[in-house]
């Protein structure tokens, strides 16, 4: 039997220190790619999901549902809704300057995330054990005081930046390339402590 990886952090687990080449508390953090469908600004359809650093390893972030993200008549997806939140939790990477995967993603629905809301998301590391980094978030209807409509947290895997640049297409690679903000987080002296 295979056993399952927790997104609950195991004891011992420590909130890892914000790096200090992190963007700046109330800083937008920039897309990693412009036609992410989550956070992509080029993307046609995409979720467009904007974050912005907060205070330590947390950020909060939002989106609107349109009608290119339902799944029932008038209602946000329910694999979009993990999409957000999966771009979210994979932004707090950004707070540490370790890329990472994800390994385990879980998505608790609350309330109907109707077409035309608002879903703002707080979200924030719980543990990092050697390259496990262990997050959580929850996303409230219409404000950030809002009704709780869904939870979700995940499990990283910190990895190596040749990861993502041995997969990359050519064009993605141009991209970053012309872009410093990007290459700020791929850069030669990006230190991954496993």
């Amino acid at each position: 039997m295979t056993r399952v990886a927790s997104t609950i952090p195991p004891e011992g687990a420590e909130i890892p220190g914000r790096h200090e080449k992190a963007p700046g508390e109330g800083t937008r953090i920039p897309s990693h790619f412009g036609h992410c469908f989550g956070c992509g600004d080029l993307h046609p359809i995409g979720l467009h999901l904007v974050a912005h650093a907060g205070q330590g390893t947390e950020l909060t972030a939002e989106f609107t549902v349109t009608e290119n993200h339902q799944g029932a008549p008038g209602l946000a997806h329910g694999g979009l809704l993990s999409l957000a939140f999966d771009e979210a939790l994979g932004k707090l990477m950004w707070l540490i300057r370790s890329p990472a995967v994800t390994a385990r993603l879980e998505t608790d629905f609350l309330k109907p995330v109707p077409i035309g809301s608002t879903l703002y998301i707080s979200a924030r590391i719980t543990g990092k054990v050697n390259r496990k980094v262990y997050t959580s978030a929850e996303g409230r209807l219409n404000s950030p005081d809002g009704a709780i409509a869904v939870k979700a947290a995940a499990l990283f895997v910190i990895v190596p930046m040749t990861h993502f640049l041995e997969n990359a297409p050519k064009e993605y690679l141009d991209y970053a390339t012309n872009r410093p903000e990007l290459l700020a987080f791929v850069d030669p002296d990006f230190e991954i402590n496993p």
